[in-house]
């Protein structure tokens, strides 16, 4: 037995991954464990948790409400960023990690615990993710990392449910039910078993915050949300805190069957993954928020920031929330987002999320100027130099191209 550690602050979800670490940290280290599970909206998932953890061994678990900061300080700055990895994912799992990690760290401290520990596979991103915050915020923390560990003995998931049967250890997950899930308040991702096979269709009892479209209401359902800076504020009218604003557009986007999304992804360990992804709240907040930014944002300010956007989702993607660069971004992004600000209109049926109207104080949509009608304020032949000049370098490639022909 290793008795290299004395007390350590495991991140524990109460899944399989996690409770079998929970026990096993107990039997290789001699170390007392501290389990701590971030209340990011997972919902009846957290039921009955600090019973089981307690039971498992843990000396102590927190459980803290980390809902409202997720949406503000993690989601909301993303979706300022319109952050969407490989034009698919809207980083639902990426954007917790670092809060759960700095939450772990705080906690390590309270606690005077010499290590910290997470359930996340060799093979996956999570490990960096946690491992990348862990040392950005305290690089003299020890980190446990189990599936790497030399003493982990467990090569498959049938394994740890065996070993999990074996110390009645209560799991969600079986062999005839072999895929993991993770929900928080932006999405709930679905991944491994069943899913590895790229062909084959999801069943349609894996999903759990999204209706298919064909069980969708027959009837449209028109929403309104206003923005403030960048920031949604508030939901057909009505002013909501972050978190319940997103918690009840999840509700009525899921309902009318938004935000599923199936991909191979491409992780940044070097292997591809496949996801299944449902993101009902966050699906519409993109869509509102780049249609409100097409009103009032410069088309040069628009060009420059969009360049930004996948490397900005990649920097989450891969864990570097904490990262000098990622801080960078988001205040050069922030920038552009002083006047993003209005209410947007859109009409959800049956899956699709469809912009059917925007206004804003600060919008640069001069209807005077964009009309087919008469107008007073363009002189359409001031096009014609326009053209003439923007040709230019054309007109000198293509008559170079007819001297050398000559």
């Amino acid at each position: 037995m290793q008795r290299m550690l004395k007390k350590v602050v495991l991140a524990y979800s109460g899944g399989l991954d996690t409770s079998v670490i929970l026990k096993w940290l107990i039997e290789t280290y001699g170390c007392e464990v501290i389990a701590f599970a971030a209340d990011i909206g997972q919902k009846e998932e957290l039921n009955g948790l600090e019973e089981k953890a307690l039971a498992t061994g843990a000396s102590k678990i927190y459980i803290e409400d980390l809902r409202e900061e997720f949406v503000r300080d993690f989601v909301f700055p993303a979706l300022r960023a319109n952050a969407i990895y490989e034009g698919t994912y809207l980083l639902g799992t990426s954007l917790a990690r670092p809060l759960i990690a700095k939450k772990q760290i705080e906690i390590a401290k309270r606690e005077e615990a010499d290590a910290v520990s997470h359930g996340s596979t060799g093979k996956g991103n999570d490990q960096v993710r946690f491992e990348l915050s862990y040392m950005a915020l305290n690089p003299h923390i020890k980190i446990i990392a189990p599936w790497r560990d030399e003493n982990w003995s467990f090569d498959s998931r049938d394994a740890m449910i065996d070993y999990a049967q074996k110390h009645r250890i209560p799991l969600t997950i079986t062999k005839s039910k072999p895929y993991s899930s993770d929900r928080n308040l932006l999405h709930v991702s679905h991944e491994g078993g069943i899913l590895e096979d790229p062909w084959r269709e999801p069943s349609e009892e894996m999903f759990t915050i999204t209706v298919a479209p064909e069980a969708a209401p027959d009837r449209p359902k028109y929403i309104e949300i206003d923005f403030a800076q960048g920031n949604p504020v508030a939901l057909n009218g009505e002013n909501f805190s972050p978190a319940t604003l997103l918690d009840r557009l999840n509700a009525q986007a899921g309902a009318n069957a938004i935000g599923r999304v199936d991909m191979v992804e491409n992780r940044f360990v070097g292997m591809k993954s496949r996801g299944v992804y449902e993101t009902p709240g966050g699906t519409v907040l993109w869509i509102a928020h780049r249609a409100l930014e097409s009103l009032m944002m410069d088309r040069e300010v628009m060009a420059l920031r969009d360049g930004l956007i996948p490397r900005y989702a990649q920097l989450a993607y891969n864990g570097f929330w904490f990262a000098p660069e990622r801080e960078l971004l988001q205040k050069l992004i922030d920038a552009t987002q002083e006047k993003v600000t209005g209410t947007v209109r859109l009409k959800l049926y049956k899956g699709n999320c469809m912009v059917v109207g925007r206004k804003s104080p600060y919008s640069l949509y001069r209807e005077d100027f964009a009309t087919f009608g008469a107008d007073q304020v363009y002189d359409q032949k001031d096009a014609t130099g326009f053209i003439k000049i923007n040709a230019l370098r054309l007109r000198i490639q293509a008559l170079d191209r007819d001297g050398k022909k000559s």
